[in-house]
C-alpha cells in the first residue's frame, strides 16, 4: 500500500479542491486499485461534487439549513455553532474510495473531490491518502 499526507489550508474557505493532489497521487501510484481519502479530523468530510456552477452555494445552504450554528447543540466548546461541525461528518464522511485504471482517478466529468469543512475554529486540516494496489 502506497500512502501521502498533505496539508490543506483552510482559511475562511467552506471547500477546498483537492483533486488535483488526488490525481497527483495517482499518477505516482500507477496501474490498477483503490485510492482511499481520509481526513483524521471531528469535524471535516470529504465529497464528491461540482464546483464552479453554482453547486458551492447549494450545498453550503443545505448545510446551513441542516446545521445551523447556533446555541442548539449540547457539544458548545469552541466558537458559536461549533457543535454543528461536529454533526457534520455524520452526513459529510471523512473518508471517500476512488477506482483508479492506469493510474487514472475514475471520475465523472463534473466531479471533483472536495474537502467540505464549515469548522472556523481549526485553519489547517490534513488528508491521507491510501492506494491500495490490484493483485490480479
Amino acid at each position: 500500500m502506497l500512502t501521502h499526507e498533505f496539508e490543506v489550508q483552510i482559511g475562511t474557505a467552506r471547500f477546498v479542491d483537492v483533486t488535483a493532489e488526488v490525481r497527483s497521487f495517482a499518477q505516482h501510484a500507477e496501474g490498477d486499485g483503490l485510492l482511499h481519502v481520509f481526513l483524521p479530523h471531528a469535524t471535516a468530510g470529504v465529497a464528491l461534487f461540482e464546483l464552479g456552477a453554482g453547486s458551492e452555494r447549494d450545498v453550503e445552504e443545505a448545510i446551513d439549513r441542516l446545521l445551523p450554528r447556533d446555541d442548539r447543540w449540547s457539544h458548545q466548546h469552541g466558537s458559536a455553532g461549533h457543535g454543528a461541525d461536529h454533526v457534520l461528518p455524520v452526513f459529510v464522511s471523512p473518508s471517500l474510495v476512488l477506482p483508479v485504471v492506469a493510474g487514472e482517478v475514475r471520475l465523472g466529468t463534473w466531479q471533483s473531490v472536495v474537502l467540505v469543512d464549515p469548522n472556523r475554529d481549526n485553519p489547517r486540516r490534513r488528508v491521507l491518502l491510501s492506494f491500495v494496489r490490484d493483485q490480479a
